[in-house]
């Protein structure tokens, strides 16, 4: 269907009014910085029209419009006029049989979910006011290209703008079913909502991805009621091979019904998902960002952090990190690339085990690296030269390719040996499909012994380098080739 309007803006009269400085009103802005942007990525400029609560000329038949933007406002939602618009909107579209979500709420200034109409308030909103992340105090901008501006509304503008062109490239009458297929039918990440300190940085790694071609879930608003959401968050968690998850600063919200914040629930459901899928092969890892900068958390959201860094159960499928946002968007990278072909094709290889040594281990650990290559297995070792970032992804291809893994303790201390066994366990979490089919730790002749009791639980076994620690890892080889 062609449609005679791309973009119809329905406004409260009020959030329109001007200055008195001969400028144009907030609404107006709006559309003049939102056409600016949509010429840029259709390549051409897009028909949007203006539409105030009293305007009857304006597009009078709703049908001929593709999209509908509604400027949210406490004026807006007291206004029937602008109430029956969008219901107006929605019933000339739900005949249309090539319907998707048309409809994109913009906040020009806060409102909680139970003020928004009933039809807009599980979509995903495009908040265009000022919010200062510390104090969490609103302001209007006055400024549109200040430094504030370029990292809140010139943001949120880019994000609107591309949703819109995405709905506008399905809709066209010219878009074939295959190319729909294309923008539609992708592989799907779950980018877990945040609190409000990292929004901006949520919203760019959501757009970067969505310019990669992924879908992003949840894409609608999640629900204040703690159960509503718990059972939206699994739908969408079932939907998704992948979860990431930014904490910083701030606890966030407590939904009605509950003591944890949204933020918390998701990082638990998703631990929860992680294990259902252990055992049966199915693809789901998942990506924990923690922001360095962590001054003004509470003592709760400390709390919080550290029991995501400390329990075994919280860190299921995981890799946490908490390094600059920019490494951990290299790191997402890598971690996306790696799940295509150059995964598969490592798969198609023999056996192998990943021997984990220290640099200062190594002389020590040739003999027994040289043991496991006469047994016919390939042996992985780590790199000790190189920048931090390359030898670390090193570990992790590692981690993710090892069908076996022995940690090797000499010199090291015990606390390095049980940071090898965690890496072990947060294996899933960097890509792994398959589990691992041996583990052991092996000790250096004269070092201290490790209480083979505490790594049982992880299915550790030790093997004690002051016995016969060649003999006892032949034994171990042969095991694992059966």
């Amino acid at each position: 269907m062609a449609f005679d309007i791309d973009v119809l803006i329905v406004f409260a009269d009020r959030d329109n009014e001007t200055t008195g400085k001969n400028e144009p009103g907030w609404v107006s802005q709006f559309k003049k910085f939102l056409e600016l942007m949509l010429t840029q990525v259709l390549g051409e400029k897009p028909n949007i029209l203006l539409k105030g609560e009293h305007d009857l000329i304006t597009a009078p038949k709703l049908d001929n419009a593709a999209v509908l933007v509604p400027v949210l406002s406490r004026d807006f939602i007291q206004s029937g006029h602008c109430l029956d618009h969008v219901e107006t909107f929605y019933k000339a579209i739900e005949s249309n049989t090539k319907n998707r979500n048309r409809v994109f709420k913009v906040f020009r200034t806060p409102l909680s979910l139970h003020e928004q109409p009933p039809r807009l308030r599980e979509l995903l909103g495009y908040e265009m006011y000022q919010l200062d992340p510390d104090s969490g105090e609103i302001r209007e901008y006055t400024d549109y290209f200040s430094t504030e501006a370029e990292r809140q509304y010139w943001m949120k503008m880019v994000d609107l703008a591309y949703d819109i062109y995405e709905i506008l490239l399905f809709l066209k009458d010219s878009t074939s079913p295959a190319e729909v297929k294309t923008i539609y039918k992708r592989k799907t990440i779950y980018l877990a909502e945040t609190g409000h300190d990292l929004s901006v940085q949520r919203n760019i790694i959501k757009r970067e991805l969505q310019r990669h071609g992924y879908n992003i879930l949840p894409n609608q608003t999640l629900p204040a009621n703690a159960g509503d959401l718990e059972r939206l968050v699994r739908k969408n968690l079932d939907e998704s091979s992948l979860s990431i998850h930014l904490i910083g600063s701030a606890y966030g919200e407590i939904p009605e019904g509950s003591e944890k914040s949204v933020v918390d629930i998701q990082n638990k459901l998703a631990a929860e998902k992680s294990i259902q899928v252990k055992e049966n092969g199915q693809e789901f890892t998942r990506l924990i960002w923690i922001s360095p900068n962590l001054t003004h958390a509470s003592e709760r959201q400390k709390s919080f952090i550290e029991n995501i860094k400390r329990d075994v159960e919280a860190q299921e499928g995981a890799e946490i990190l908490q390094t600059p946002l920019e490494d951990f968007k290299n790191i997402m990278r890598e971690e996306l690339e790696e799940a295509g072909e150059k995964r598969a094709s490592t798969e198609t290889r023999g056996r192998s085990i990943y021997f984990m040594h220290d640099k200062a281990d190594h002389n020590e650990a040739l003999p027994f690296i040289e043991l496991i290559q006469r047994s016919g297995f390939e042996v992985l070792i780590p790199e000790f030269e190189g920048e931090l970032l390359e030898l670390r992804q090193k570990h992790i291809d590692n981690l993710r390719n090892l069908d076996g893994a022995i940690i090797y303790k000499g010199k090291v201390n015990e606390q390095w040996v049980r940071m090898k066994a965690l890496d072990l366990l947060k294996a899933p979490g960097f890509g792994r499909k398959k589990p691992i089919v041996a583990k052991a730790i092996v000790t250096g002749a004269g070092t201290t012994a490790v209480n083979a009791d505490s790594y049982r639980s992880q299915n550790l076994r030790v093997i004690d380098g002051s016995q016969n620690a060649t003999e006892s890892l032949q034994n171990f080889l042969q095991e694992f080739k059966a």
